[in-house]
């Protein structure tokens, strides 16, 4: 028996590279639930964490997207319940003008 020096075969080329990973999808309730964070707040809160569940299930971008939708619908719909609660309050500490009804 006769021992062969093996010697692994030398590619002259460079193998080919992988191609990029496809982006990952943004979930396009979160870009809604973002946008109607600022004209609804309520709606967009909402929204907000709808897309937040329906990413984590489908393994989509938008969290952030989402979870800004959240924060900022709110923060405005708080902003406005407190607004109303101060209006409310002003009006009703206002004494009624009353007009005499004979001269």
């Amino acid at each position: 028996m006769s021992e062969q020096n093996v010697q692994p075969q030398q590619h002259p080329y460079q193998p080919y590279a992988t191609a990029p990973a496809a982006p990952q999808r943004t979930n396009t309730l979160a870009i809604i639930a973002l946008v109607a964070a600022f004209v609804a707040p309520i709606v967009g809160f909402v929204l907000g964490f709808v897309a937040m569940s329906q990413a984590k299930k489908r393994d989509e971008g938008g969290r952030g997207l989402a979870l800004a939708a959240v924060i900022v619908g709110g923060v405005i719909t708080v902003f406005y319940a407190v607004l109303f609660i101060a209006l409310v309050a002003v009006a009703m500490s206002e004494p009624s003008v009353t007009y005499p009804t004979s001269y």
